[in-house]
């Protein structure tokens, strides 16, 4: 269960969720990350005392460091940076998302660090870019993934308020980006024997993740419209309420193959050549009807029954709107490789899985996440015997 990465050595000057989500999840698939923090610790770990947790759990920060190894440094030392960039040197990865300035007065820069091994990929994630007016803004994903690159405003209904982000969500797509573009940079050291520097941005992320949108609007002018449950151009794509309050998706893109299995399955093939409801020029005329007589409809049965009646159509596609509490429920979660189970000591404790799996070279979490410096006298005599080599 070594992991795709194992024998690589990442190094990883990360703080909150962003560079260390990658590190995470480059440690899940087998590499050895060592976590470079401050005396203070990343601030990351002070995650559970923000949520109001009780005891040591934290469980946002072991999510994002389980497998990894931490040595404290004070950067703003001679002695400390000396020890980071002694680690750098033989490193293959480093990943970061201090911001360029920091890191250029470290001496912790691409140019710097790749003087001293040109073989590094030194892999960054900013806020808005390495470019540009900002490029040095501080920023979290909020900002930068949330709202300045149209997701929330996209996600606003006409006239509300909007929506307020789940924690690291920005992050963890950002992450993952970085650890594909690492990976694909390792692939390319391979025919070229150097490294180099990959990049991403939150702020890139969030258009990338409503590209959908942003790409109409460049090519046509015009904006995809926001949608109103009540009003939705086509029905088939809605969501609705079962009689027990329990809502669910209906996602029935393609109007002429999933129309028909819409009315089978709420009994009214009628519909099929109802002139207000046949055509989806028509369904769309009279969507606000159409939907409330769904609604009407849904209303009189519970989740369960409908979702016999729902799978009993092949080209009825949909899901139930699970809660947190459903999903830890659900059979195919799990059945999907979901949740992963952490050692600790001479038990396990069940955690998020990274999303991706390899059928020749399978990764399994080696640890839970390290205590501050945990590692640091360890990795301090690798370093003093490699240097005696």
């Amino acid at each position: 269960m070594a992991g795709p990465m194992d024998g690589f050595t990442v190094v990883e000057l990360g703080v909150w969720v962003a560079a260390p989500a990658t590190g995470a999840i480059l440690a899940d698939w087998g590499a050895d990350v060592i976590k470079i923090e401050s005396p203070a610790g990343d601030p990351a770990r002070t995650f559970a005392a923000m949520m109001g947790l009780d005891g040591e759990v934290n469980p946002p920060f072991e999510m994002d460091n389980r497998s990894k190894r931490s040595i404290v440094l004070d950067l703003g030392t001679p002695a400390g940076r000396d020890t980071a960039v002694e680690l750098l040197s033989t490193a293959d990865v480093f990943v970061t998302n201090l911001r360029p300035a920091a890191l250029h007065r470290l001496g912790l820069d691409h140019e710097s660090v790749a003087a001293i091994n040109p073989r590094l990929v030194y892999g960054l994630i900013t806020g808005y870019g390495t470019e540009g007016p900002d490029a040095d803004r501080a920023a979290y994903d909020v900002a930068a993934f949330w709202a300045r690159a149209g997701i929330a405003d996209l996600l606003t209904r006409p006239g509300a308020t909007p929506p307020f982000q789940r924690g690291g969500m920005g992050d963890h797509s950002a992450g993952m980006t970085l650890a594909a573009a690492v990976c694909a940079a390792l692939l390319a050291r391979t025919r070229t024997g150097t490294g180099q520097l990959v990049t991403t941005s939150l702020y890139r992320q969030g258009a990338y993740t409503v590209s959908f949108d942003l790409n109409t609007l460049l090519l046509t002018g015009q904006q995809v419209a926001i949608g109103e449950r009540e009003s939705m151009a086509n029905p088939c794509m809605n969501n609705y309420a079962a009689g027990d309050g329990r809502r669910f998706w209906i996602v029935g893109l393609q109007g002429e193959r999933h129309w028909p299995a819409l009315c089978r399955a709420v009994d009214r093939t009628d519909w099929l050549t109802d002139p207000k409801f046949a055509k989806p020029r028509d369904r769309f005329v009279h969507a606000r009807e159409l939907i409330a007589r769904l609604d009407e409809i849904f209303a009189t049965r519970p989740l369960a029954d409908w979702a016999t009646v729902f799978d009993g159509e092949p080209d009825f596609f949909w899901s139930p709107i699970n809660s947190l509490d459903d999903v830890v429920a659900d059979e195919q979660f799990h059945a999907a490789g979901g949740i992963v189970y952490v050692p600790e000591g001479d038990s396990s404790i069940p955690m998020v899985a990274t999303p991706a799996d390899f059928s020749a070279t399978p990764w399994a979490p080696r640890r839970v996440a390290p205590k501050l410096g945990e590692h640091t006298d360890e990795i301090l005599a690798e370093l003093r015997a490699r240097a005696d080599r």
